[in-house]
């Protein structure tokens, strides 16, 4: 073969990029191309944040190609008939492309490999669908064995990750359009994206802060998460790169609060795994319950209600920072996302649906497959979820994971002035107490939207089979 076409899709990188190695190996000319396609860029679970974050990302990978010799080649339309074309110009005889395991993608890949000669080589998932199975040959639906399974199949060793090519070929005279240049505020919250920042996030991490990973991780107030969930999301580094770099330094650690922190990071990545795995396995999840049982909730879906929570105007602050920070940002902690995805659910009555979508809209790292499981756990609908009985208490969350409100004060500044322990439930305070700091409720900051207690027992009534 003489031309093989790159097809990147979730896989922003150069270093362990098994496609990337195909091309290479089988090919003399290697065509790198980008497809804005336009369904995940601006359909209805499309993310402007994302779409930045992904930009930006392009322009650092034209920038790593070129230093390789190469450069990316960018295309807009539908990905069968760029590819189509792409083809045609360049006498490509071949088209290589991380394989991809969401609904859409599966279609996508279907309709190209119907017309074009695709192999799909790698996998966005650490062990790809297939491989963790049960005896019977059965998909799992619960994580515990699934994670059993999963760490017997032997730790991953460093020679099974792709080295970056000493140089790559000059695609020659193909045509590209420019990268777009949509910085937004998120630029500036997770670091440089591109693959260089995702190498040092991990590094970085890896160094110290996992550490303290098991302790801090569901803290609100503190840096205790790798939030490497974006470069995740879009390959910038693979999560085989990550797992490898965690179980080597697992291997090596010299105290167990260390080991501890790193089999709990591990343990996070093999979650992805999971998810990934039964969104292959039960496609509908993506639109309904995976539980048959509870796919006919009797939600309340209040408009006014909903869009509360959207802009963090429910009156609980705990819930109402976590929401602020994810409209600034495109992020916030997982332990953040469980709180709020508990409430429009178990506290609002609204369906987690529509939950799913806002997060699909406003996070960088939006991901179809970890979105959509952490919802249906959250809301006791998926496969291993939480039982519905399950309802967090947003006062209670607020105490233990933000205990002096701290991440309240910076995210919902009308209640910088509140002292704490009176900060997690500002309703409490006497009127003549509110005005003296400067925030009357109704006024300064909203009143609850509800009772939990009672929202509480109307959830339970809900559920109840």
């Amino acid at each position: 073969m003489t031309t093989a076409i790159w097809w990147i899709r979730r896989d922003l990188r150069l270093a362990d990029n098994e496609a990337l190695s195909a091309a290479i190996s089988q090919a003399r000319r290697v065509v790198p191309v980008f497809i804005l396609d336009p369904v995940p860029l601006s359909g209805p679970m499309s993310s402007d944040k994302r779409n930045a974050f992904l930009f930006a990302g392009l322009r650092a990978l034209d920038a790593d190609l070129r230093a390789l010799g190469s450069r990316l080649i960018l295309r807009r339309g539908r990905p069968v008939e760029e590819l189509f074309r792409l083809s045609a110009e360049t006498g490509a005889s071949i088209i290589f492309a991380e394989e991809d395991y969401s609904p859409y993608a599966r279609r996508r890949d279907a309709q190209v490999a119907a017309e074009l000669p695709l192999s799909l080589v790698g996998s966005s998932a650490i062990r790809p669908p297939g491989l963790v199975m049960k005896q019977d040959g059965t998909p799992y639906t619960v994580f515990t064995p699934f994670s059993r399974a999963w760490l017997g199949l032997g730790p991953l060793q460093l020679g099974d990750l792709r080295p970056v090519p000493a140089r790559l070929p000059d695609p020659g005279d193909v045509e590209s359009i420019p990268v777009l240049d949509e910085r937004t505020a998120t630029m500036d919250v997770l670091s440089r994206p591109g693959e260089a920042a995702a190498r040092r996030r991990l590094e970085q991490f890896l160094a110290e802060p996992a550490a303290d990973y098991d302790d801090k991780r569901n803290r609100l107030d503190l840096d205790g998460t790798s939030r490497l969930s974006p470069y995740l999301r879009f390959g910038m580094v693979s999560a085989r790169a990550a797992a490898v770099a965690a179980q080597n330094a697992q291997a090596e650690a010299r105290d167990g609060a260390r080991a501890k922190g790193l089999s709990t990071w591990l343990n996070e990545l093999i979650w992805r795994d999971f998810y990934i795995h039964i969104l292959y396995h039960f496609p509908h999840v993506r639109h309904t319950s995976f539980r048959e049982t509870l796919r006919d909730i009797p939600w309340r879906n209040d408009p006014a209600e909903f869009d509360a929570w959207c802009n963090g105007q429910t009156g609980y602050p705990v819930v109402d920072a976590a929401m602020r920070q994810l409209r600034q940002t495109g992020w916030m902690p997982n332990r953040a996302r469980m709180i709020v995805a508990s409430f429009l659910v178990k506290d609002l009555l609204i369906d987690w649906r529509w939950g799913e979508r806002w997060f699909m809209n406003q996070l960088i790292d939006g991901d179809p497959a970890a979105n959509n499981g952490g919802w249906q756990w959250t809301a006791g609908t998926g496969t291993d979820a939480a039982p519905y009985f399950r309802i967090f208490n947003p006062v209670t969350q607020s105490h233990n994971f933000d205990p002096e409100g701290a991440y309240i004060r910076r995210w919902v500044p009308e209640l910088a002035a509140m002292p704490s322990p009176a900060i997690h439930e500002p309703w409490r305070l006497k009127q003549q107490a509110q005005q003296a700091l400067g925030c009357l409720l109704g006024r300064d900051y909203p009143q609850p939207i509800l009772d939990h207690a009672t929202a509480r027992e109307r959830t339970l009534a809900a559920y109840r089979p």
